[in-house]
């Protein structure tokens, strides 16, 4: 089970993510599919760089906006949606990891907001999604121990795994992973029937990519 803390639901009543569970998947290089259409992509952003800045796209604003309503820095702690399309504005290559990742920066950069894609074998018990508590720390993708107090982040039985800053190396996808967990972090402004859409538009590519089965469910 997947659940909100109630204190994100005070601070930001419209919060909503999305969650995909996906079954008996094989991650592995991005097929040229996928390659070529990221970078088809990749190209147009810079070329908006010209006349936009990472600001100025509307998922970012949003949720630059949640950050400082949950007392989060936005500038200091970015959201990973954010500091993806700087590096692209910047004229900065997004680096090819394996087909999970990539989904996931493909749709981050597309739409703005954060996502997290989990070893779903390595988390346990529930998760929920709330703000850090003291002690809350994890080594994080980029090699540093995150101090996750004060953060918004998904925690699961055994401590904080993932947050839309950056996520935990304990419960990364790589070749070996088979069940996957997905969080998407939509815009709070989203309706319902939009959010759903895109939700079904995510889970579409990745198993048309990975194979398997899924489902997903949104929470508020």
């Amino acid at each position: 089970m997947i659940k909100l803390a109630e204190d994100i639901k005070k601070l930001v009543p419209s919060f909503k993510m999305g969650v995909i569970l996906y079954h008996d998947i094989v991650i592995e290089e991005s097929p040229q599919m996928l390659k070529g259409r990221f970078q088809l992509f990749l190209e147009s952003l810079k070329l908006d760089a010209l006349e936009k800045a990472a600001a100025d796209h509307p998922g970012i604003q949003e949720w630059r906006q949640v950050f400082k309503k949950l007392s989060m820095d936005p500038s200091r702690y970015r959201p990973s949606s954010e500091a993806l399309l700087r590096r692209v504005y910047g004229g900065k290559d997004v680096a090819l990891v394996n087909s999970a990742v990539d989904v996931n920066n493909f749709f981050s950069l597309q739409y703005g907001i954060p996502l997290g894609i989990y070893n779903a074998d390595g988390v346990h018990g529930d998760v929920e999604i709330k703000i850090g508590d003291p002690g809350d720390q994890y080594e994080g993708l980029n090699g540093r121990l995150m101090n996750m107090e004060g953060k918004l982040l998904s925690a699961d039985e055994n401590g904080a795994f993932g947050s839309p800053i950056v996520d935990s190396k304990r419960t990364m996808t790589g070749e070996q992973v088979k069940n996957a967990l997905q969080l998407v972090y939509l815009r709070p402004s989203m309706a319902d029937d939009e959010a759903q859409k895109l939700l079904s538009a995510i889970e579409k590519m990745f198993v048309q990519i990975h194979g398997g089965s899924s489902d997903s469910y949104l929470i508020q």
